[in-house]
């Protein structure tokens, strides 16, 4: 069974001289329960490439390793399993093509359509943006964050796991973890951290006394 408690998502382009398996080994070290490898800015060779040293790192550490979008990427890097958006093969074809024991989840941010993820079969759901975020262009404003009483409809309409993601940091994870979130998706918060060890662990104290 997966724990989600905290759930870490790479970007080299967000983790300032580190690379991306430097910041993966240290954030295990720190405790983190899932490694999303997402990395948007690099082609699919070279996510290919970084994801199978992850891979070794996470299988190691026995850390659950989902891509992010890429159905063909987790298949080639014998990941655990996917993360799909809108845009990504609907879930019954990723479920198909990557079998039943393999970890699909699902980017939300309406209750509508959280429901119809689960209706779909998929294992859990990554609800945001909660906060506003430099991560994601589409997202910057405040406009765009749901804020944590959408969150809680979403996690009040569904049973499986839900991950908080966007903005979340140790100063307001806390917040997610009790509007009934399982856990926190977080890029810069341990990407660009001082030392992504510390900063993982910190995040899994609040997490832990948020709950």
């Amino acid at each position: 069974m997966t724990d989600w408690d905290v759930y870490l998502v790479t970007q080299s382009s967000l983790s300032g001289d580190r690379s991306t398996t430097e910041v993966v080994e240290r954030a295990i070290d720190g405790g983190i329960d899932v490694v999303q490898l997402r990395e948007k800015d690099v082609s699919a060779r070279e996510r290919y490439e970084m994801g199978l040293e992850i891979r070794d790192i996470t299988r190691e550490a026995d850390v659950p390793l989902i891509v992010n979008d890429r159905v063909d990427l987790a298949l080639a890097l014998d990941a655990d399993g996917v993360h799909l958006g809108d845009e990504d093969l609907p879930v019954p074809v990723a479920r198909e093509l990557l079998g039943e024991d393999a970890i699909i989840g699902r980017s939300v941010s309406f209750v509508g359509d959280a429901q119809a993820a689960v209706e779909a079969g998929v294992d859990y759901l990554g609800v945001g943006a909660i906060y506003a975020t430099g991560s994601k262009d589409d997202i910057d404003d405040k406009e765009y964050a749901i804020g944590t009483d959408r969150l809680a409809d979403i996690v009040a309409a569904v049973d499986i796991p839900v991950v908080g993601i966007g903005g979340v940091t140790s100063e307001n994870a806390a917040e997610v973890i009790q509007a009934g979130a399982d856990g926190v998706a977080v890029i810069t918060e341990i990407t660009d951290a001082a030392d992504p060890e510390v900063a993982a662990r910190e995040l899994g104290t609040v997490v832990a006394d948020g709950r």
